[in-house]
């Protein structure tokens, strides 16, 4: 079989009379398909299963399809019989909703994706849903869909590849090695976050960031010029970005050319501005919103076939096309040559090899659970009264130091956040393999970026903002969850403890608002070693992400044996009891445990029997058995009262018809926050009056 390169040689004209015959794999002869030609293949195969589907987005494959072809057969090096080889490239498509692209390639060039896949486009089940999603299809390398976190995840990635880089390569041993390759459209470019991430691309001179911008002047409402009329090639300059203008997304040379334009070009990331038709080869739809969001219909597939000269049936690729496009054994020549320079590189430097399998490996030290059992009991036993923000950063001084794969990062609140630690070593320019990021007030993009270092690689990455900005990158948290990937959020100044600040600042709905996403763990701490768990539950949860919820203001230390201690992790647990069956039950979490704490010793002293669960992490709780939520919280015990400074709504589960639940269902003050507390009834005397009137 040809090589690669000859075969692509072979393609540079779109002109059939200029080919080359070439032999094939037995013995045969057959020209090379025209690069236009593997372009309609994808076309075909775009138009097709949305049409098949009934609904979809036609206009963006077809309309990126020959750059998109040209991209992955000419540069992009990947295993398709491996899809998570290391050292491959990544590509992702931050406008997801073209996702037939990205389907097309992986199906043609040979990964685990067949025709039928294709055909169960959007359908329940299948392995190609609308929009691309981790974990699901072989190859791909991100979920996208929100507009813009592709690209983001993209920033994410080709940071992890040049930290990494310079942390292991050595003259001669390239090991890390890769591209990450970023095609995005005009959607993307209009929403913020593509802003927040590119500057910081640009401050961290991603050279091997490439991205192919769609610019086809279309969204889902129409012609762009009445609401996107940016100077996109300046404001990249402007972000530090090489940026390659006016490229003909339809002229196969001219993308194979401004592609290897930016592979030479290593100390900035590259923007390549594709001038594309929309819905490209569709003789009314072509140029057209009527292309973006809905299949072309019957008669237009077929006048498409027609325009395009594709004379074959729908889902029909000629084999000679599929020749072309294979990648499975240069992509397993790809690898083989990566293992021996892997081998000699073990050989040549055994220790760096060492670590560099524990970075990418992402695990626990050698005897994990004692060293951290011995921690916390150790907390505990100190009886320190801290913020369990400042816990917080305590825990990062005893774990950081047994994870090498662990970094952090802040939205510009690094101090007030607890993020740093001593062991922290900033990422800049010249120093891209530190494990402490400043973020800038990005918060959206600190967390889409936190997926792309999780997703890449060699990275367990947790950033820090203030509890109430977890709304500006709410949407990255739930993408964390949706792909079930391991990152940390962590999110402090927790309640209307933050005072003075006021109701701007007071985040009473957002803990009920995180705990609602599925697959994301939440924890809201009550003191010192409640915190500790919580970190350790965390690092240890690698299928999922958590977020940290942690207070401003100082908590006092609580009394517990070391049962007590163990049973933290269970999220939910007795913290207090009364000595006997409970007459009553308290159920407190974070800043409002001292308190439940406080009214059930006042109540048992005049002779109640009230007992007080500490519930730090209802997700983890409610994941026990039934014997052991039965033995803390007995359905017999029906005289419950929440207490929460937040939202009341979702406590009820707990409470019960016959509870209370002690919260907030408006916005906060400004004031002291001794006062502010007094103010909306979080008092001892009101926690132990709600639960004498139960009685």
């Amino acid at each position: 079989m040809p090589s690669r390169s000859e075969l692509a040689a072979r393609r540079l004209s779109d002109n059939p009379t200029e080919a080359v015959a070439v032999i094939g794999p037995t013995g045969q002869e057959f020209l090379p398909p025209t690069r236009r030609d593997m372009a309609n293949a994808i076309r075909a195969l775009s138009m097709d299963a949305v049409q098949r589907a009934e609904s979809g987005h036609p206009g963006a494959p077809m309309g990126m399809a020959d750059f998109g072809a040209v991209l992955w057969d000419d540069f992009f090096r990947h295993n398709p019989a491996n899809p998570k080889w290391f050292n491959r490239d990544r590509l992702i498509l931050s406008n997801g909703h073209g996702s037939m692209l990205l389907y097309s390639l992986l199906h043609l060039s040979g990964y685990d994706l067949t025709i039928e896949d294709l055909r169960n486009f959007r359908q329940l089940g299948s392995r190609t849903p609308g929009h691309p999603e981790y974990g699901r299809t072989a190859g791909v390398e991100t979920t996208t869909g929100p507009l813009g976190q592709g690209l983001a995840n993209g920033v994410g990635m080709a940071l992890a590849e040049r930290a990494l880089a310079t942390r292991f390569n050595r003259p001669g041993f390239p090991i890390v090695d890769h591209y990450t390759y970023v095609i995005l459209g005009d959607g993307c470019l209009m929403e913020g976050i593509s802003y927040e991430a590119c500057s910081l691309a640009g401050i961290w001179g991603l050279g091997k960031l490439i991205c192919l911008y769609d610019d086809n002047g279309i969204s889902i409402d129409g012609k762009v010029q009445g609401w996107f009329r940016d100077n996109v090639a300046l404001r990249f300059e402007a972000m530090g970005w090489h940026v390659i203008p006016n490229v003909d997304g339809h002229d196969a040379d001219a993308v194979h050319a401004a592609i290897e334009k930016a592979r030479a070009f290593h100390e900035r990331p590259t923007l390549i501005c594709c001038k594309t038709t929309i819905a490209k080869g569709s003789p009314n739809k072509g140029g057209s919103e009527k292309s973006h969001g809905a299949p072309l219909g019957v008669a237009e597939v077929a006048a498409t076939r027609e325009a395009l000269g594709w004379q074959h049936e729908p889902f029909v690729i000629p084999p000679e096309i599929y020749r072309v496009f294979d990648a499975r054994a240069r992509g397993e020549a790809a690898e083989d040559e990566w293992n021996v320079l892997l081998t000699r590189y073990r050989a040549e430097f055994p220790e760096r090899a060492a670590e560099f399998d524990r970075r990418l490996a992402c695990g626990f030290p050698e005897n994990w659970q004692t060293i951290a059992w011995e921690f916390i009991h150790q907390t505990q036993q100190r009886h320190e009264d801290l913020a369990t923000r400042a816990a917080s950063q305590r825990v990062l001084e005893f774990y950081g130091p047994h994870f090498l794969s662990l970094v952090g990062g802040s939205a510009d609140l690094a101090e007030s956040t607890g993020i740093p630690w001593a062991g922290s070593r900033p990422v800049d320019f010249e120093h891209p393999d530190g494990n402490l990021i400043f973020y800038g007030a990005r918060e959206f993009a600190m967390n889409a970026i936190m997926n792309g270092l999780a997703l890449h690689g060699g990275y367990i990455p947790f950033g820090g903002t203030f509890l109430m900005f977890a709304d500006y990158g709410r949407s990255a948290i739930r993408m964390s969850a949706l792909m079930k990937i391991r990152c940390m959020f962590v999110l402090t100044h927790d309640s209307i403890g933050v005072g003075g600040d006021g109701p701007t600042h007071q985040p009473v709905e957002h803990v009920a608002s995180l705990r609602i996403i599925p697959d994301l763990s939440v924890w809201r701490t009550c003191d010192t070693t409640e915190t500790a768990v919580a970190w350790k539950m965390a690092l240890e949860r690698v299928n999922g992400p958590t977020a940290l919820i942690f207070t401003r203001q100082k908590l006092p230390h609580q009394d517990r044996t070391p049962e007590q201690v163990q049973a933290i992790a269970r999220g939910g647990y007795v913290l207090l009891d009364c000595g006997g069956n409970p007459e009553a039950i308290l159920i407190a979490t974070g800043s409002e445990v001292p308190l439940a704490v406080e009214a059930a010793k006042q109540l048992n002293g005049q002779g109640r029997r009230i007992r007080v669960v500490s519930m730090p992490s209802v997700d983890v709780f409610d994941a026990q058995d039934a014997a052991y939520r039965e033995s803390v919280l007995p359905a017999a015990v029906t005289r419950r009262v929440v207490v929460e400074a937040g939202v009341t709504a979702p406590w009820y589960k707990y409470a019960g018809p016959q509870g209370t639940v002690i919260g907030i269902d408006c916005f906060g003050e400004s004031g002291p926050p001794e006062i502010i507390f007094q103010h909306f009834g979080f008092t001892v005397e009101r926690v132990a009056a709600a639960v004498t009137a139960l009685f």
